[in-house]
């Protein structure tokens, strides 16, 4: 099989969908892998680097995207939609449910859409999606201690306090991946934190293996609007596979904090948890609500490039090799988990929660197969 690797075009993305040793284990097993030059150099990978992994460095994206599978890391941009076709398997980030646009792109030109976001395991894993929210979950509160400081437009409170001083107070809502490590460096950095999630087994979990460090509460709306009031920072990671992620920060919640608190909405991605939530990007990151500073970049890991393609390249890898090795249908007959991160295919949505967002008719894959 052909693979393309063409470089990221979004705004400020560094991440590339394959290291050189990814692309020399394609290689071995007999595979042609195309990278469109300086695709890596993002990530601090050279184009010689995957020559002499055995893949060919081609000069244009257009090359790149001439090929059977092509492996990204963020959604088509508007000027790839032409790169569409019948014929080709994209394996990236889609994020569909918040892209109506491309969702209806997807549709019309017909490729086989498998995003690494819905893959699942059987006990509800989702093994591709993992390590970007554990980076985006550790940034989360690096970002939010940076524009806490005063010349950032922020309160001026530093994140742990000192002795003496009360700390600042940390409100993450969502107690899944991205939740549990924003936790995870929020209480290193010394900061009162508190996770709000529906699921009190979670809670619990949360509280035995952090030593009761944090302080857990049952989601409904009214906890959320006093621990938002209260909070000088507050982190929006809830997520549903694959679908919309609901407003549990409403506006008139964000009216009640202090000027100069901080919120970091990691959901942008899946159309955000915070309702004054729309995606910024690295290069123009934040809007301001009332006072509030609110960060909504919906490809936080492209910051840190180096660790991200790593990470992310480490998980998707063995899911490419099976798509390469067997082709798109036999791999996802054979593999229910990335049975189920075919978003599109034939030109129907596969994916409930994407046919959901958009009112759309979800075809079901094995009847297309």
């Amino acid at each position: 099989m052909i693979i393309g690797v063409p470089k990221e075009i979004k705004d400020n993305e560094y991440r590339v969908a394959m290291t050189p040793g990814g692309a020399r284990q394609l290689v071995e097993a007999g595979h042609k892998v195309r990278v469109e030059t300086n695709a890596g150099e993002g990530s601090g990978f050279l184009d010689a680097q995957y020559q002499e992994a055995g893949a060919k460095i081609v000069p244009t994206n257009t090359d790149a995207w001439n090929a059977q599978m092509v492996v990204k890391v963020k959604e088509p941009q508007p000027s790839e939609y032409d790169f569409l076709r019948p014929d080709l398997i994209l394996f990236t980030y889609l994020h569909l449910a918040a892209e109506e646009r491309l969702t209806r792109e997807m549709m019309a030109r017909g490729p086989t859409g498998i995003a690494y976001e819905t893959v699942e395991l059987s006990n509800g894993h989702l093994p591709l999606l993992t390590p970007m929210s554990e980076v985006a979950g550790r940034m989360a509160i690096q970002v939010g201690a940076y524009y806490l400081e005063k010349m950032n437009g922020g309160r001026g409170k530093l994140l742990g306090g000192v002795p003496g001083v009360r700390p600042a107070d940390v409100v993450i809502v969502g107690a899944g991946v991205v939740g549990t490590n924003a936790a995870q460096m929020a209480l290193g950095m010394g900061a009162h934190v508190f996770i709000v999630d529906i699921n009190l087994d979670r809670l619990r979990y949360l509280d035995e293996v952090m030593g009761g460090r944090l302080t857990t509460l049952s989601s409904n709306p009214l906890t959320i609007a006093e621990a938002v009031r209260r909070a000088d920072l507050v982190v929006g990671a809830v997520l549903i596979k694959g679908g919309k992620a609901p407003k549990l920060v409403t506006r008139e919640m964000i009216g009640t904090m202090t000027p100069g608190s901080v919120i970091v909405d990691v959901a942008v991605d899946q159309g955000g948890c915070v309702e004054a939530t729309r995606p910024t990007t690295h290069s123009d990151p934040i809007i301001m609500v009332d006072g509030v500073i609110l960060y909504c970049v919906a490809n936080m890991p492209g910051a840190v490039p180096r660790t991200s393609t790593y990470a992310l390249s480490n998980a998707t890898l063995p899911y490419a090799v099976k798509l390469a090795n067997m082709g798109a249908e036999a791999a996802v007959r054979a593999n229910p988990a990335l049975a189920k991160g075919v978003n599109t295919y034939k030109g129907k949505i596969t994916y409930p929660g994407v046919a959901e967002a958009f009112d759309l008719e979800c075809t079901p894959l094995n009847t297309l197969l």
